[in-house]
């Protein structure tokens, strides 16, 4: 059942994303950039751009990538209160890569101390000796969640 249930996320984090862009490398390559627009499945007043090399019929597709985070929306506390709080966050987005088992993942983490969602974007595969990753932040600064973090602090 848990299984599941994992599966069914996965699919529903899938459905949060759409391709803004796609950029050939050059006419002798089968590789491309990827850009990939998400928004914040609970936090739905964040929109995440992603891109990431896409290397058709290639087994060298490199593990790099970046992410740019920013409000787009209201973000309420209502939507905070769902979120996971915990030092881990929570992958809200998740996208094989590669038949070799490599993965992009984006994961939300609540610094509680600057009252700022993080963004990471990371591969689950090491590459040239690193696991690649690229961060972003949405302070909540100026939002309606402002208030709800700050009493969130003095607990």
């Amino acid at each position: 059942m848990k299984k599941l249930s994992l599966l069914l996320l996965s699919l529903g984090l899938m459905a949060c994303s759409d391709d803004a862009g796609k950029v050939s490398l050059g006419l002798f390559t089968t590789k491309d950039v990827i850009v990939k627009a998400m928004q914040d499945p609970k936090v739905t007043g964040v929109t995440c751009h992603v891109s990431y090399i896409e290397a058709d019929l290639d087994f060298a597709d490199p593990s790099d990538m970046s992410i740019a985070c920013r409000q787009t929306g209201e973000i309420t506390p209502e939507q905070l209160a769902q979120i996971d709080l915990s030092k881990n966050g929570e992958i809200i987005f998740k996208q094989s890569l590669s038949i070799l088992f490599k993965s992009l993942k984006v994961r939300r983490i609540y610094d509680e101390k600057q009252n700022t969602l993080i963004y990471l974007s990371y591969s689950t595969k090491e590459t040239s000796g690193s696991h690649h990753h690229s961060l972003s932040t949405v302070p909540l600064y100026k939002t309606k969640a402002w208030q709800w973090s700050k009493t969130k602090q003095a607990d």
